[in-house]
């Protein structure tokens, strides 16, 4: 029966010491979010994003554009934002409504306030190995193996999905913790063979229950990035309770991967303060 890695109890753990940190720090962090649209999925994800700023004694503001906003618009708030001092961090809630040039707009966040870590800028320091913000999804799956003594260095891993804000960043920063990389797709020939060499698998896909346990090889840590809504219930990419018998470790959905990306949102903000604090980024 494999280890249940779990996300949520860490993701307590670093937030109680993060607010610790910031209380002595003397820095006052604050985060802005962009909403446009009243896409419900969205709208719940900012709030809880603003209020695990509250929980870590963070500042933050949201601002919200209708759904109809042009592209101009939106860049316009966001550079707004890169110009006030007291803002520390931005993240546009993605995805952003049709229409909207969805690459302009993240361009146009300052590489040094990008907390989200999909700025072109901060994606070619994390591919060249000499990252400032990783995305935080993939940089909350790495803290959470250093959580439980998982050390990628030397295994072979396998990403399923390339997409640019999980799949890619992900296999670079396994690539940087010195482990042998695959990245599968939608066009990977007899997929399940690829994955079933895999030490370190992890599903991002955006299939329910896509990967099943004759897909994982014996004792492999497998961390299931999904999350799929299938008859009201929250499910992820990884047939959990079938893995979990052959798994050596994984991430359950709810409570493994989405509480990491909120709490390393807001290591990446406080991050970003002390950054600003000391002067403009080399």
């Amino acid at each position: 029966m494999a280890t249940v890695l779990d996300g949520k109890g860490v993701s307590e753990k670093r937030l109680e010491r993060l607010r610790e940190t910031i209380d002595e720090s003397g820095l006052d962090p604050r985060l802005a979010t962009v909403l446009v649209g009243d896409d419900p999925a969205s709208a719940l994800y900012v709030r809880m994003k603003h209020q695990a700023c509250e929980r870590v004694h963070i500042g933050s503001i949201n601002v919200t554009l209708p759904a109809d906003a042009t592209t101009s618009r939106v860049v316009e708030t966001v550079r707004r934002l890169n110009e006030d001092p007291e803002i520390s961090g931005i993240l546009v809630q993605l995805p952003l409504p049709g229409g909207i040039d969805e690459e302009a707009v993240i361009a146009a966040v300052s590489p040094e306030k990008d907390v989200d870590g999909f700025h072109p800028c901060n994606l070619g320091r994390l591919f060249s190995g000499r990252p400032r913000f990783a995305p935080c999804t993939p940089a909350g799956i790495m803290t959470l193996l250093d959580e439980y003594g998982i050390d990628p260095a030397g295994r072979r891993a396998v990403v399923i999905g390339r997409s640019i804000d999980v799949g890619r960043p992900m296999a670079a920063l396994l690539l940087n913790a010195d482990a042998t990389v695959t990245i599968c797709h939608s066009r990977t020939a007899d997929l399940s063979a690829v994955a079933r060499e895999a030490d370190i698998l992890v599903a991002a896909v955006g299939r329910p229950r896509f990967v099943t346990a004759d897909t994982v090889r014996e004792g492999a840590v497998v961390i299931d990035v999904g999350t799929n809504r299938v008859d009201g219930k929250l499910v992820g990419d990884v047939d959990f309770e079938a893995v979990r018998e052959r798994a050596g470790a994984i991430t359950p959905v709810p409570g493994g991967v989405g509480p990491m990306t909120i709490a390393t949102l807001m290591e990446n903000t406080f991050a970003a303060a002390g950054r600003q604090a000391c002067g403009p980024a080399p």
